[in-house]
């Protein structure tokens, strides 16, 4: 009877059925039953009663963070029946079907991403030796096809219960972030904790992004130090993020929860090309390249000590006036982050004024370098604009070892061989000046607003040190030499440092023609195994 109704659903197949064994066909209907409950299984993680723990932190779950962040019906998965191999401490039985990691690959405005997105709810996330051998093969496969991969970190640390097993696939995904370092670009986004040995993966990753009130990054935590050295600080005030935007810029940026995190990863992701083989990337533009802004003309005060504020002329000059800012919070003085110039994506590196009067430090220093080096790797332009005063003096920047760290940015410049195109809106004094993109940096296309002032210093300073001891009226006089002599573009100009001296409200038009021949441009560096930046 069972033969019989089997063989009528299925006219087409009933020859190959009545040739097979009841046995055969039991046996079939036996694996496939085993294959939906473990999916069954994997989709539901550690069980309601955990996913409902995890909805009340406020976070979504390892699976609902995938939907989110890809198209519809895009993600495919790998290994979702894999299962840990601990057989210490009564973990034979308990497994879960794909472990505490979900993996695979899938599509993010279209375009291809590898991704794994760490569960909290089976084991708290906790990295097993499958755990890290899921995580390792979509590594493994975003580079053989030159794809980024993206990281969403919801985990305990380390699985006890495994000993070293657990800490040798940490060391494997260690090597495999340092080996696509500069091949495809890697994100981690923190939605959860992070301590210990599992910190140093997104550390080593091109971007780390957090969420607030609900992730955390630390090597030890807060009982542990407090147990070492005595502080009384709270998981948040040691490793929130808070803490890594602000103080310490080991984030990049921070987010209010998990759909608001995801959503902007989707607008960050399409700043990024999917490998260094790959251009940058460039959409549609209804911006019209050739736009005159008129605003900028007034926007550098008359007064050379007034501040004014340079994402007003980064917002002005961009497509749309979109521009994705990396470190916001940290290192003020210096401006770093993604737009497009008719259409195409370029990397932003610009001074502040309205901070530390946009001189150079040592945190300013390595957030520019890190950026522009970025940048190079994965060829996009990068657009620096310049109103510097100098390295920021004093004897903290001195024993912090200004020196060191200033050289990593003119180290990155100097390095770069994708278009770089410089805007001198104001100041570019002392060594400050080469460091930022200068033509002796092999920038391609240099340009000053009438504004610029470029000279070794101010004009106070150097009439202080050339006329010092004369009188009121002579220094006064003095200083309004120096100013004709060295404060505007055309010393600079006459000796070929500035391509050009342009009219601000034109600054978009000539960015984005120049960007245009660019595109052409053929530079590389002396062969070499790797050079020795001054880290």
């Amino acid at each position: 009877m069972f033969l019989a109704t089997l063989t009528g659903a299925s006219r087409a197949y009933s020859p190959l059925l009545l040739t097979r064994p009841c046995s055969t066909i039991a046996h079939t209907l036996s694996v496939k039953d085993r294959i939906k409950s473990s999916k069954e299984a994997a989709l539901q993680g550690g069980g309601p009663k955990r996913i409902e723990a995890q909805h009340k932190k406020g976070k979504l779950t390892a699976r609902e963070r995938i939907l989110l962040l890809c198209d519809p019906n895009t993600f495919s998965e790998y290994d979702q029946f894999a299962e840990h191999r601990c057989s210490d401490f009564g973990m034979e039985k308990k497994k879960i079907s794909g472990d505490s990691v979900v993996t695979g690959h899938g599509k993010i405005n279209g375009r291809t991403a590898y991704i794994f997105s760490q569960d909290f709810t089976v084991f708290g996330g906790s990295l097993s030796s499958i755990h890290a051998q899921k995580i390792c093969k979509i590594m493994d496969q975003a580079m053989l096809v030159g794809a980024p991969v993206i990281g969403l970190n919801d985990s305990g640390g380390a699985r006890i219960q495994e000993g070293v097993e657990s800490l040798a696939g940490y060391a494997d995904i260690f090597q495999r972030n340092v080996m696509s370092s500069g091949v495809v670009p890697q994100i981690s986004l923190i939605m959860g904790p992070c301590a210990g040995g599992a910190v140093y993966s997104p550390a080593l990753t091109d971007f780390t992004f957090m969420v607030r009130d609900s992730s955390y990054l630390f090597i030890t935590g807060p009982d542990v130090v407090k147990a070492v050295t005595n502080e009384d600080v709270s998981q948040e005030e040691l490793g929130g993020a808070k803490t890594h935007t602000s103080v310490s810029g080991v984030a990049h940026g921070a987010f209010d929860n998990d759909v608001d995190a995801l959503m902007s990863m989707r607008t960050f992701f399409s700043y990024l090309p999917l490998s260094n083989r790959d251009p940058a990337p460039i959409r549609q533009c209804d911006d019209p390249w050739n736009r005159d802004v008129i605003g900028l003309d007034t926007v550098v005060p008359l007064e050379t000590t007034s501040a004014y504020n340079m994402l007003d002329v980064i917002q002005a000059v961009v497509d749309e006036s979109e521009f994705f800012e990396i470190q916001a919070n940290y290192a003020k003085n210096i401006i770093v982050g993604f737009a497009r110039l008719n259409g195409r994506t370029v990397g932003v590196v610009g001074n502040q004024p309205k901070v530390a009067a946009g001189c150079l430090d040592i945190n300013s220093s390595v957030k520019g370098a890190r950026f522009v080096r970025f940048c190079d790797a994965f060829n996009i332009p990068i657009i620096t604009f310049v109103d510097v005063p100098g390295f920021l003096p004093g004897t903290a920047q001195e024993y912090g070892g200004i020196i060191r760290h200033g050289a990593k940015l003119l180290y990155a410049y100097a390095e770069a061989t994708v278009p770089k195109i410089t805007v001198i809106t104001r100041k570019a004094y002392g060594g400050a000046y080469d460091v930022m993109s200068s033509k002796h940096l092999r920038g391609d296309m240099n340009y000053a607003w009438p504004t610029a002032e470029v000279a070794v210093m101010g004009a106070k300073g150097a009439v202080k040190i050339l006329f010092g001891g004369k009188s009121a009226d002579e220094v006064a006089k003095a200083e309004q030499e120096y100013m004709d002599k060295f404060g505007n573009p055309f010393p600079a100009a006459v000796r070929g440092f500035v391509d050009d001296i342009i009219e601000p409200r034109t600054t978009r038009r000539r960015l984005c023609l120049d960007l245009d021949i660019l595109d052409r441009k053929k530079l590389s560096n002396p062969p070499k195994k790797h050079g020795n930046i001054p880290l």
